[in-house]
This record gives C-alpha cells, structure tokens and sequence, in this order.
C-alpha cells in the first residue's frame, strides 16, 4: 500500500503524506510528529525552531530574484481528529493510519484518514524540500492540538513569526478561497449524584446500541441534517422512560467536541414482564429514524439485548432532568448568514455524553461567526441546563476571522486561479473554526486566506481526499507563491 500512495502525483506530497499517516498524531499526543518536523528541518538544514507550546517553524530563503517579495507563512495543523468504526480496533496514540487507494480518492480502513490536516502539512513540507520553486522568503508554521482548543494557535507568542501573508491550508472545497470563519466555545455541562440509585427486585437490563451513522465535521457538515447520535438515543430513552418503567444506568455517545455523533450506547433495567414490549418499541424507533432521515443516513441500526444487571442505577431526578434536558437542547444550525448565501452563522453540536460514578457529563461546542451570535447561543444552551439544576461552565472559546474584501493576497489569489483554469473562484467564509481568526489576533496586520482541495467526511472513518484534487491544489498553490 505504501508504494501504490507514494506513487501518486506530486509524489514529494504523497511521500510526506504517507509519512504522517504512520505517525499517530491525535489531539494532544503531539510528541512524535513534532520531533519528526523537526528533525525534517534539521536534515534541510533550514532554520527550525519550536515554541513553548510545541508549534514548530521552519523558514526557508527566497529564491534568488525574490528576495523583495514579502514573506509567506504556510500555516497547517498537525494533529488530527481519531475516530473509528465501533467494528475495528484501533489505538490512535500508538496505531498507524490503514491508508488506501478507491478510484480518485484515498481512504483510511474503518478509521479517520487525517488528510485534515495532513495534507496541508504535507503541501509545506514538498514546498520546503524543494529548492527548484520560486518564491518569496517562506515560513512554514505547523501547530499542534487545533482539533480541541486550538492550543497550539492560542500559544503564538508576537515576533514567532517574521511573515504578513499567511495561507492557511486547512480547507477542503477546491475553487473555494476563504476569506472568514466562524469562531467557537465549549459548553460543558456536569449532573453530579453522591451515589446511585438501588435496583428494584426483579428488574433485568437492557444494552442499547445506536450506530452507522454517517457523523462528520461539526462545522462543515452541520447544514446537512445528518442525525446526531445523542439526541436521537435520549428521544426513545424518554418514551421508554414515560411508557414502560424503565430506568437509566449508563449512558454514552460521541467521542470529539468538533465531530458530530455517530454512536450512543445505554444501559437500563425494567421490569421482565415488559422486555417484548421494549424490543417492539426499538424496532419502531429503528423504522421511525430511518424514515426521518430517508436520503440523508442511509445506515442508521438501532439494536437491543439483555445485559448484566448493573450495580446501581442513576437518580430517578437526575435520570429525568438528564433526559429532558438533553431533548430540548438545541442541536444542528442556530442562523443563516446573510451577507453569504446557504452559509451557517450559528450552530451548535451535542458532542459527547459519558456517565460514570457520580457523574454524567456532556460537551457542546456552539459555533457563529458573529460574537454577539455565540454569545447568544451559549446563554440559551447555559439556560436549558440550568433549569436541569446541572453544573454548567464555559471553556475553548476562540475568536472568529472576520472578512477583509479589500485583502490584497484574495485579489492576486483569485486572479491566479482564473489565470490557471479560466473561472473565478468562489470567494466564501466557512462555518467551522480555522486558526485564522486566532493568529490574527496575535498578528493584527497579517493579511491571510484559506483554501485546500477536496476532501470528504472530515471527522469520521469515512474521510476521503481527491488525488486528482490535491494535484490541481498543488499546481495552484505553485503559481500563487510564484504571483505574490
């Protein structure tokens, strides 16, 4: 497999790809990727630096004759989102990515690809290693933990960085020029119990388990109506709750804050005379989702079967503002922009839910590209879960990228793409949290644009980037540090 992808064009791309791919690199296990930049600038014998947060920097001269351009900043994430079909076993901090070919596109085996941000990376490293390019004096900055918290961007310290034109190559719509983005919070939310409740005599218990989902990005996908997990296992969970005596002792579904939930799982118990009735009820529901979703989830399985009883079960009034709470929490898009047609402004994702002893927590990340929005958003997301009587705080918030239309680099970058393939490029914000908007605030005067081939399903196992794309994006990106 490692030759049949490292020999797809532009080789140096797919090479350095490849290379990542046998790197695990989840959020907050940056050591061995970093080390492995560094080491890649080192043999370069280029100036490499890292920061105190663990950003990595490598600069590269001018070729000769452009010494008097202004210098590029090729901005990319290191880390990458892990999740895995519930049937294939995988360690993201120690497993490599199972890589393959499937007609144009390359694909990961039952796992997240990590083409985000992968192939950004690998763009800037085949730019570095090659000295028969023409270009101004570049910068590649690489950081680390953008998937949760963008902590890497957070960490940018004034003077790190020595360029005021940044291209940040985290997008995954070729033709498409972002000059915006959406910024973010999390809400996190905490129902906490001194200890279980006791189980009635003679009850038994029930495992439920949703899955095949299609999930994907939290912020790209939000707009597609995908199911969430989370809010569809708590909707039967409430009927079964109403209707049939049933109580809660576990609950669980979603895996990452920016990724929308493909499975939830749950544990309860009732009493036996009641079991045929709730395996109709699932079955109903089953027929009822996929009915709701028709053309948009084509795989939704929603299964049952008898489990070992638990040693004790959640608090009937935790049981019920739990449940309640999560039903009517808003999900999915919040507002529409209007300057941009069919972009999102506002949305929110019930990412995770997780119980243990004592506690039951969920994580909501709320996205808008307008401040006053995601302040909004996040009062009305606090509220609900107040009136629950949870524990509710506020944390991984980050600014959005406001657009600039008078941005110079747009203008050369959108004449360029014309140049190249005789249409204009669409010029767009995107509804998801790209680093700009961070570094921008540490750069005020950085003029910046995003852009990246195509890529599908970011965030889930079915992520998959175009080779024929990433060739065309390669070619582009040449040109663009060639015009400016």
């Amino acid at each position: 497999m490692e030759t049949e992808i490292t020999s797809l064009k532009p080789q140096s791309v797919w090479r350095y790809f490849y290379e990542l791919t046998q790197i695990p690199r989840p959020t907050g296990r940056m050591e061995a990727v970093t080390r492995y930049i560094v080491d890649f600038g080192h043999r370069l014998d280029l100036e490499t630096k890292q920061d105190e947060v663990g950003n990595v920097l490598i600069r590269k001269p001018a070729t000769a004759g452009y010494e008097n351009r202004k210098g590029v900043v090729l901005q990319s994430h290191l880390d990458m989102v892990g999740q895995n079909n519930s049937d294939i076993v995988h360690d993201f901090a120690k497993d490599p990515i199972k890589a393959f070919i499937d007609g144009d596109w390359v694909k990961a085996q039952g796992t997240t690809l990590g083409a985000d941000n992968g192939i950004g990376v690998a763009y800037a490293m085949a730019i570095l290693a090659d000295n028969s390019l023409k270009h101004g004096p570049l910068e590649a900055l690489f950081t680390v933990d953008e998937e949760v918290g963008m902590d890497g961007a957070n960490g940018l310290s004034p003077g790190f960085v020595q360029g005021r034109i940044l291209l940040n190559c985290d997008s995954e719509e070729e033709g498409k020029l972002f000059a915006g983005c959406a910024g973010g919070a999390d809400l996190n939310v905490a129902f906490r119990f001194k200890k279980g409740a006791p189980l009635l005599n003679g009850d038994v218990a029930v495992r439920f388990f949703l899955y095949g989902l299609k999930g994907g990005h939290s912020g790209l996908d939000i707009h597609l109506g995908r199911a969430n997990a989370n809010k569809l296992m708590v909707r039967f969970l409430k009927e079964a709750v109403r209707n049939y005596g049933v109580r809660l002792a576990y609950i669980e579904g979603g895996s990452a804050r920016n990724a929308i939930p493909r499975e939830a799982k749950a544990v309860i118990t009732l009493p036996k005379d009641d079991v045929e009735l709730l395996w109709e009820l699932v079955s109903d529901y089953q027929d009822i989702y996929r009915m709701e979703y028709a053309g948009i989830e084509d795989n939704i399985h929603f299964t049952a079967e008898m489990t070992d009883t638990p040693l004790v079960l959640i608090p009937e009034e935790i049981q019920d503002d739990l449940l309640n709470a999560v039903e009517g929490c808003q999900n999915g898009v919040a507002t529409m922009l209007t300057d941009f047609q069919g972009i999102v402004e506002s949305s929110s994702n019930l990412s995770i839910i997780k119980s243990s002893e004592g506690l039951i927590e969920i994580n909501i990340l709320a996205r808008s590209s307008s401040e006053s929005r995601k302040a909004a958003l996040l009062s009305s997301l606090e509220s609900i879960f107040s009136l629950a009587c949870a524990k509710v705080d506020f944390g991984g918030a980050y600014n959005g990228w406001l657009p600039n239309a008078n941005s110079p680099v747009l203008k050369v970058m959108a004449e360029t793409y014309e140049k190249l393939y005789g249409k204009k490029p669409e010029v767009t914000v995107i509804h998801a949290g790209l680093e700009c908007g961070i570094i921008q605030g540490v750069y005020p005067d950085m003029d910046m644009v995003s852009f990246g081939p195509n890529l599908k399903n970011p965030h889930s196992p079915d992520e998959m980037v175009s080779i024929s794309s990433v060739a065309r994006t390669w070619d582009y990106l040449l040109s663009v540090l060639e015009d400016l």
